[in-house]
């Protein structure tokens, strides 16, 4: 599997970019994304990477940059532009875009201890902890369309408004009863074409004591609550596709099963999380060739 990731990954960086190198730089921003996606793909901090040894027998003939020069050749812009340009592929708008989205978060606990001081003590699997939460608007079928890095104590419905504002969805978008909120249905409102579909929080039987709710929110407890209600009860059951979606990120060698120790503050857990899905969506374009083939 980590062969055929690395093949994809080798492929993907040579469609999109044409190694270049500027003045007075020893290596190219391509030279710099390979070491990075090599320690990520395998679990190991940037100075495993940057060892000969690590590599296989037909990559070690090539120079390899510092330790140093990755930490700061990693911030530049160009290497920075190259990453985002990588996720834009993998994600890459398809012909169909689904009518159905799924919104929730995945936490990214670190230990108590720790002293980055950019984590929030939220909630997370079975309690509270403290980390990052990755907070991912996806498609039924793994289809990624915005995803945000965040302390764990910051209000999902605020990440989900801050995604809402800039994803390229319509249709509905399914989440749990905390993303029932009359803030969110009216950005969903504004985008147009777009439903929220959130059972409400404390359920109908609080519905008196609410503060008026938006046009949207209401459509969408209507929809949940009427006659006929199997369509509104079918998409809900369509929510637990991100859970899945989750699983598969983390089932595999190489995936996103949790931050180790040397990722810490926001921008290494974010520049983390992005090589993460990179690899995630080479592996399922991947499996699915091999199927359709």
């Amino acid at each position: 599997m980590e062969d055929q990731l690395w093949k994809g990954f080798l492929r993907l960086l040579k469609e999109i970019h044409k190694p270049r190198r500027r003045a007075r730089e020893k290596f190219s921003g391509e030279e710099i994304l390979c070491v990075w996606f090599w320690a990520v793909l395998h679990d190991r901090p940037v100075s495993w990477a940057t060892c000969k040894a690590n590599w296989p027998i037909h990559e070690r003939r090539r120079t390899l940059p510092s330790s140093s020069t990755m930490s700061r050749r990693l911030r530049d812009r160009e290497v920075q532009a190259l990453m985002t340009a990588l996720e834009q592929t993998v994600f890459g708008s398809p012909d169909h875009k689904p009518l159905v989205w799924v919104i929730d978060g995945k936490p990214l606990m670190v230990n108590g201890s720790s002293g980055d001081r950019q984590t929030g003590f939220g909630r997370a699997h079975r309690g509270n902890a403290r980390g990052y939460k990755l907070h991912s608007i996806q498609g039924i079928g793994g289809l990624v369309a915005a995803w945000r890095i965040a302390p764990m104590n910051k209000d999902e419905r605020v990440m989900a408004r801050r995604m809402v504002r800039t994803a390229d969805i319509q249709g509905y978008l399914l989440g749990d009863g905390n993303y029932d909120s009359n803030p969110l249905h009216e950005v969903c409102a504004q985008r147009g074409n777009l439903q929220l579909v959130a059972p409400l929080r404390g359920g109908r039987k609080r519905e008196s004591r609410r503060p008026k709710m938006s046009a949207g929110r209401r459509r969408a407890a209507e929809l949940l609550d009427n006659p006929n209600p199997e369509f509104g009860r079918d998409l809900i059951l369509l929510r637990d596709t991100i859970e899945r979606s989750f699983a598969n990120l983390t089932n595999w060698g190489g995936g996103l099963t949790h931050l180790p120790p040397w990722i810490r503050t926001h921008r290494r857990v974010h520049r983390w999380v992005q090589a993460k899905l990179i690899l995630n969506a080479i592996k399922r374009s991947s499996t699915r060739t091999y199927v359709n083939t």
